[in-house]
């Protein structure tokens, strides 16, 4: 299994950016991806998770309205929209998924320990 997070850069504040996780090496039916993010000196941050059998999805009410996450199983792929970012945004991007599933997004949010599979991440860096 492999995760393959893309589209992170340089933004000016206020911009926006949409991040990829592209998934190989599991059928794409009963997962769960979620993203976190992590800044030098500061723990992992949840920022949204999505289940698929249900649609569900789960926001960290902090970043709620204005990151969306949303999937194309076509693709194999989970995106993350990210819209208005500030410079605390800046951080290193992660994608983590569960295949199959147990728990709902939210639980996947809140204890990424039970995630199976993590990307290697992508840089966010909002300049001011």
């Amino acid at each position: 299994v492999q995760l393959v997070e893309s589209g992170g850069g340089l933004v000016q504040a206020g911009g926006s950016l949409r991040l990829s996780c592209a998934v190989s090496g599991f059928i794409f039916d009963d997962y769960a991806i979620g993203w976190f993010r992590q800044a030098p000196g500061k723990e992992r941050e949840a920022i949204s998770c999505i289940k698929s059998v249900d649609g569900s999805t789960y926001y960290a009410d902090s970043l709620k309205g204005r990151f969306t996450i949303s999937s194309d199983d076509a693709k194999n792929t989970v995106y993350l929209q990210m819209n208005s970012l500030k410079p605390e945004d800046t951080a290193v991007y992660y994608c983590g998924a569960a295949w199959p599933t147990y728990y709902s997004s939210r639980h996947y949010c809140t204890r990424p320990d039970d995630l199976d599979y993590w990307g290697q991440g992508t840089q966010v860096t909002v300049s001011s």
